[in-house]
């Protein structure tokens, strides 16, 4: 006689899927998980791809990003009290981050670029005495206004960095990812509320405002540099431009505050 096939059970909601997967392990709940979060991996990836060179592909960034969503699947916790999507978003922003720094994503042309624009702003900003002007850079660089803009748009390019460093345990030896160490989001950390002031207090100090709102809308606000433009009035082109100064400025104010510290 012929096997008899199993009847799929029918689920009405997630959280009966999730609680059975987590009850028997089933691939097949487990690719219905995949599926139901999908979607987030795909606005994850086209979120960081607006902020990638354009020889990235969304189909390279996705993939690694459903693998970072399989790990999240895998590790999630029901009895803790948090929603998977908080709980998957790093993970899967981590992988797709991983993704691209073990393949070396930055063209080493564009690290030559960034170094370049970097070492002419350092050495104007000490001669001067204070952050050059676009048409001294151009000048130290030997090239035009206009060039110089592309240079500044280039090496933008290398300013993602991963999220998904290593982490030691105080006690044992288990190493965790940063992202592992999940925060009580039922309290507010003092100590973290007043790192936050004062990281924000240093990146906007100096800045004008519309420099400020350029780096709050991209930075705490997840907004692409096509939409900060649509909500400054100013084109994508411009505002990568603006950015990347802003960076220029900020490193150079970290390395003056860190010699400072270890002197």
């Amino acid at each position: 006689m012929p096997t008899p096939v199993r009847k799929r059970k029918e689920y009405t909601s997630i959280e009966e899927v999730w609680r059975d997967y987590k009850a028997n392990g089933d691939k097949e709940l487990r690719n219905m998980l995949i599926e139901k979060y999908l979607p987030l991996v795909k606005y994850i990836a086209e979120r960081l791809l607006a902020k990638l060179p354009q020889n990235i592909e969304l189909d390279d960034l996705t993939s690694a990003g459903i693998f970072g969503l399989m790990d999240a699947i895998e590790g999630f916790d029901l009895n803790r009290g948090v929603k998977f999507e908080t709980y998957c978003t790093t993970r899967i922003r981590g992988a797709i981050l991983d993704e691209l720094r073990s393949l070396d994503w930055v063209p080493r042309i564009v690290r030559n670029k960034a170094n370049r624009v970097e070492g002419a702003w350092k050495g104007l900003e000490m001669e001067l005495g204070r952050p050059p002007t676009d048409s001294e850079m151009a000048e130290r660089l030997q090239v035009s206004i206009d060039e110089y803009e592309d240079l500044l748009r280039d090496a933008s390019a290398i300013t993602i960095v991963s999220l998904s460093d290593k982490a030691r345990e105080d006690q044992g030896s288990k190493t965790l990812r940063t992202i592992d160490l999940l925060e009580n989001k039922k309290q507010i950390d003092p100590e973290d509320e007043l790192r936050r002031k004062e990281v924000t207090e240093f990146i906007t100090k100096g800045l004008t405002k519309k420099e400020r709102l350029i780096m709050i809308l991209y930075y705490y606000e997840d907004l692409t540099m096509r939409e900060i433009g649509a909500t400054l009035n100013l084109s994508e082109s411009r505002v990568c431009q603006l950015h990347s100064r802003i960076i220029l400025r900020l490193k150079s104010q970290l390395k003056k505050y860190q010699a400072e510290l270890l002197s």
